[in-house]
């Protein structure tokens, strides 16, 4: 199986290390990478694109020193690599502008607040993983034990219809 990129952002270590925690069961599948600062996560994503290894699946806390995550996930809409990647706005801060921004350049996919429940963070990652292999996967079936095997099959059986109407 391909690996994909699961990027976290942000500027509090403590945070990073909750979310890795609570995204560790898919660590056996995706390479997960937390940054502490928009330029590293810039970094990180420069050394997959190197390996090959697409992001499929960004987490990014808004407020921050350097940059806002909004602005730095409509950045990551525009560019060709990264655009595809499901993007997710983790903050207990952001203001109802930045939030309504982010929707209407659809560069959010989903928007999380703090605190968070890690069990439906981890729901909320592999449902938004799930459409992402579905959208970019040509093959599916390694992905159905992983991810959420129903629309897993659902998007297998679309295919095959597709297919056969072709």
């Amino acid at each position: 199986m391909k690996k994909y990129l699961i990027l976290c952002v942000d500027d509090e270590r403590d945070v990073l290390d909750s979310v890795i925690q609570d995204l560790s069961p898919l660590e056996e599948y995706f390479v997960i990478e937390a940054a502490e600062s928009v330029s590293e996560a810039q970094e990180v994503i420069a050394d997959a694109l190197v390996d090959e290894m697409p992001l499929a699946l960004i987490l990014c806390d808004h407020i921050m020193p350097e940059y806002r995550g909004v602005d730095f996930l409509i950045a990551l809409k525009k560019q060709e690599h990264t655009r595809q990647a499901k993007k997710l706005l983790l903050t207990g801060q952001a203001d109802l502008e930045a939030t309504i921004q982010a929707v209407n350049s659809a560069c959010l996919d989903f928007f999380i607040t703090k605190p968070w429940n890690g069990d439906s963070l981890l729901q909320t990652v592999t449902d938004q993983l799930t459409n992402y292999m579905i959208e970019n996967e040509k093959d599916l079936m390694p992905w159905a034990r992983v991810l959420d095997t129903v629309k897993i099959f659902e998007a297998l059986n679309q295919r095959r219809s597709e297919l056969a109407s072709d």
